[in-house]
């Protein structure tokens, strides 16, 4: 799409918080719900969508880039889902859709989602009052022209009503490898949900975790302010976080977590074809060792995350603009990596 860096490429790998995300979700006020709406009010949406982002001005607008999605492959549609720019559920969504995002991929606005507009910012890890400053600013530039489904009882209006009063759904994107180890992430999953918090996979609700990568949102959006929710979620989150961190302090000094690491180094770095799957999993092992202090071996030219995302099938595909057989992929793929580490 273009060459500007983005926010998955700032990733830190020497930290477990990895991406902070907000997202809301609006409706138009005189057009029926997605559910409910026509092709041509679904297309209207996409036009009123983007007059109001152009309404920032050529300064803001050229940040932006306008995606055709309906007219995209589904390979290179779900490298978008690969990239956290649009959700699986955008993706399977039929009838017309429209896509803003901005050339760092930090800014998002996909039209006719589950709800008219799903708004979304996110940033490389823990920056969740940036995003949140940056998204609202975007929400109140696009309230500007538009007239939003709002009731003074119950707040934004959305389709789903778990939605429904903020809009707003705040993640953080944490790498958990030690809790997932000693089968903590469902005890800690149970606790959280009582606070009004999820665990859940990579790309959201109804997701596996790739490379013990999770996300860790708020569930209530109603009857609290965006900032109490923020503010739960980042109590909840840093909890968790140290959780990981004492036990991974615990597991650092024991000869068997360095052996493990440098297995997992040395596979990736040497390896002529291997699998997703394994691939995933060996590059969360070798993340653990440098956010651990267990691995001294050099790090690769870009963060352990940006790999994995590179690696998916989809993304692969897309970049080699064919469809690749099983062997050739995880030929591709081994190279990918080698050459990731400069080995």
């Amino acid at each position: 799409m273009n060459n500007a860096r983005k926010w998955y490429d700032e990733i830190d790998d020497s930290g477990i918080y990895m991406s902070s995300r907000v997202r809301l979700a609006r409706n138009l006020r005189k057009y029926p719900f997605t559910l409910m709406q026509t092709d041509q009010t679904a297309q209207s949406v996409i036009t009123e969508a983007e007059n109001a982002l152009m309404r920032g001005g050529e300064d803001f607008w050229n940040n932006f880039i306008k995606i055709n999605i309906d007219e995209k492959k589904d390979i290179e549609k779900y490298s978008y889902v690969n990239k956290h720019a649009i959700s699986p559920e955008f993706f399977k969504r039929r009838g017309p859709k429209g896509l803003f995002l901005t050339l760092d991929e930090q800014l998002s606005v996909m039209v006719n989602e589950e709800d008219h507009l799903r708004l979304q910012a996110i940033f490389p890890g823990n920056n969740m009052e940036k995003a949140w400053e940056r998204i609202s600013r975007l929400d109140d530039l696009i309230e500007e022209s538009i007239d939003y489904a709002f009731d003074k009882d119950f707040g934004f209006l959305t389709s789903c009503p778990t939605n429904t009063g903020t809009g707003l759904r705040a993640s953080y994107m944490a790498h958990l490898p030690m809790l997932e180890f000693v089968g903590e992430i469902g005890s800690v999953a149970q606790a959280v949900g009582k606070l009004g918090m999820t665990i859940r996979g990579i790309y959201g609700e109804g997701t596996e975790p790739m490379g013990s990568i999770y996300q860790i949102s708020n569930q209530v959006t109603i009857g609290k302010s965006e900032e109490d929710i923020i503010l739960a979620l980042n109590t909840v989150t840093a909890q968790i976080i140290e959780k990981e961190r004492a036990i991974a302090q615990k597991a650092v000094t024991n000869i068997e977590t360095a052996d493990k690491v440098y297995r997992a180094y040395g596979i990736l770095t040497h390896c002529r074809k291997i699998s997703l799957k394994e691939a995933v999993a060996l590059l969360s092992e070798v993340r653990f060792g440098y956010v651990s202090g267990a691995l001294k071996e050099k790090r690769p030219k870009n963060n352990i995350y940006a790999i994995m995302m590179n690696i998916q099938n989809a993304l692969m595909q897309h970049n080699c603009g064919r469809s690749l057989r099983e062997a050739e992929a995880d030929a591709l793929r081994a190279e990918f990596i080698r050459n990731s580490f400069s080995i």
